[in-house]
């Protein structure tokens, strides 16, 4: 390929492999720009670039953060075992990055050294050597080295204010959308599709997921309307922890990292994201408490994984609001115990105090509520229970001998999210 064919932009990729299937010399691939369109495109190019190999036996994904230099290149370098065709996925690599964060590596002049080396003669035929990481550096020589080497796809967004960077950014949103909406068969207004961006904004993650949200929330219909994205995505660009939370309860512990990192670095205060998280721990377990009386799962019994949104409305939602109600009912039981004569006198048509673990706060919006029980099913209640207990001992910790806050977030996260075998 001539040099000025080998960097694609992102919206060209899809007309591009066709002819990329056909090529049998390149060696060498440089994914790069915003994130979420980075594991799209690299999800597009591993079927091409294996040419029918299977992904179990042809691609190896490899940890750029964390993995050497001198890693990669013996495995790039190595011939395949079986002879067979190989992609070294290497997944945010440092390639541009000046300082790395704490427990993860960058690459120094030697690193650079090795990989030019690799680039210019020492990747074997039938091996493909993927690189994807966030905003390149056009100027740095390993950039230009890839460029000419092998295949650049940028992708890249505008990420402006001016009226070109916003039309860039929504094309990109609507490209998201027509896909997503395609497979399903459904249809999404203008004006639903404005609305969705309005709650989302250029987050392409955000958005898609919240596409993904919709497309169960609707079920049969075939329509998006205005009033599903309000039910259902309000919180997104509202509430930044959200996101957060959200990747915790799917122990996805690098996007939970990313994130943490980001609030923190955003001026979020620890023991407020602290907080955030033993509220979204306390309503996990109290769920489960729930779910383990109601017997899920079991003979006789629901079982929530895999129950569609309607099926849970009209099986589940209605002992929810029972439950509920006899909480509170047990609850201002509770508190009459502790009056004093004098409370008598009060008036009787208070209101009582909000309960911030009702299992349905807003029966009418059923949607959230399934979305929680859910992501229950991803811990067991014992898990739970010692997370609470985690995060009540850090809480301790911090405000009584000022332990590092961040080292122990990170800490909780990713006990919380590891996964048991």
């Amino acid at each position: 390929m001539a040099a000025a064919k080998n960097l694609i932009t992102y919206q060209a990729l899809a007309g591009s492999l066709d002819a990329l299937s056909k090529d049998n010399t390149l060696k060498i691939v440089l994914i790069c720009g915003e994130s979420f369109l980075v594991r799209k495109a690299l999800d597009t190019l591993v079927p091409v670039l294996l040419k029918g190999e299977s992904k179990q036996f042809g691609l190896d994904v490899l940890d750029g953060k964390t993995t050497p230099v001198g890693e990669i290149a013996e495995q790039a370098g190595t011939f395949s075992f079986l002879g067979t065709r190989e992609v070294i996925a290497v997944k945010d690599a440092p390639l541009f990055l000046i300082k790395a964060s704490p427990g993860e590596i960058s690459y120094g002049e030697k690193d650079l050294q090795v990989l030019v080396r690799l680039f210019e003669g020492g990747i074997p035929d039938n091996h493909v050597l993927v690189f994807t990481t966030g905003t390149p550096d056009r100027r740095k020589k390993i950039y230009k080295l890839i460029l000419e080497h092998g295949l650049v796809v940028d992708c890249s967004v505008a990420t402006g204010a001016r009226k070109a960077d916003i039309e860039e950014q929504q094309a990109v949103l609507r490209d998201i959308s027509r896909q997503m909406l395609l497979k399903s068969g459904k249809q999404m207004p203008p004006d639903a599709f404005a609305a969705l961006v309005d709650q989302t904004g250029f987050n392409p993650e955000l958005f898609s997921n919240a596409i993904e949200k919709l497309l169960t929330y609707t079920g049969g219909r075939n329509q998006i309307s205005v009033a599903d994205i309000r039910a259902v995505v309000h919180k997104d660009k509202k509430d930044p922890i959200f996101s957060l939370t959200n990747a915790v309860m799917e122990r996805d512990v690098s996007k939970a990292l990313t994130l943490l990192s980001g609030l923190l670095s955003g001026g979020f205060h620890p023991l407020q994201i602290l907080k955030t998280l033993e509220n979204q721990v306390r309503k996990l377990l109290a769920i489960k408490c729930f779910t383990t009386g109601l017997n899920t799962g079991k003979a006789g019994g629901p079982a929530l994984r895999g129950m569609q949104f309607n099926a849970f409305k009209q099986m589940i939602l209605p002992a929810i609001i029972d439950w509920d109600a006899n909480t509170l009912k047990a609850d201002q039981e509770n508190i009459s115990l502790f009056r004093v004569d004098d409370d008598k006198n009060k008036k009787k048509s208070a209101k009582p105090p909000a309960n911030d673990l009702l299992l349905a706060p807003n029966p009418k919006n059923a949607y959230p509520i399934f979305q929680n029980f859910l992501k229950s099913e991803n811990f067991a209640l014992e898990e739970l229970t010692h997370a609470l207990l985690a995060l009540s001992e850090l809480d301790y910790r911090i405000k009584s001998s000022g332990a590092d806050a961040v080292t122990g977030l990170e800490n909780f996260v990713m006990t919380l999210c590891r996964r048991p075998y």
